[in-house]
Order: structure tokens, then C-alpha cells, then sequence
């Protein structure tokens, strides 16, 4: 039995113009880590502290990579962030 092709939108799909959305993740990327925001790198989000753990290259979502391109933990928990929301501890 063939696998069903599926069409239209919706949850998990990914559309055929979503390499336009993806294009600024990597470059966002670059520039943080550019900025010092490497893995292990302890960074205060707000007055919390917490350590960059990795980065976002989601291309689709609430969050996207090219805005939140920095995945913290902190003693609340793993978050997104923006550069703009972090600073260097």
C-alpha cells in the first residue's frame, strides 16, 4: 500500500514557499554567536540567569529562528530568546 500524498495546510506542513521564512535563521545564528552567544555561555535573560544551550533554526512556528535564535535554560526552564532579550553574564 502507497502512501497517501497530502495537499493543502495545516499542522506539521510545510508549505512550498517556506524557504522564504528560513532565510534569515542561519544568518541570525551567525550573528549570535558572532555577538558571543555560544554554547555554555552564561547570559542573564532579564535579571535571570541562565546558559545558552543551543540555537532555534525552527522555520515555522510562533517562534521562529530568525527572531529567537537562542535556546537558554535557566532556573525556570528552556526558553527561546531574542538577542535583544539577553546580555552577556
Amino acid at each position: 500500500m502507497a502512501a497517501k500524498e497530502r495537499k493543502g495546510s495545516g499542522p506539521g506542513k510545510v508549505g512550498e514557499d517556506s524557504e522564504q521564512y528560513g532565510c534569515g535563521v542561519g544568518s541570525a545564528v551567525t550573528a549570535a554567536i558572532n555577538r558571543g552567544f555560544v554554547v555554555g555561555r552564561e547570559v542573564l535573560v532579564g535579571s535571570i540567569p541562565g546558559i545558552v544551550v543551543g540555537y532555534n533554526i525552527a522555520n515555522f512556528g510562533q517562534f521562529v529562528g530568525n527572531a529567537y535564535p537562542l535556546v537558554v535554560r535557566t532556573a525556570l526552564g528552556v526558553t527561546k530568546c531574542g538577542m535583544d532579550e539577553v546580555s552577556l553574564a
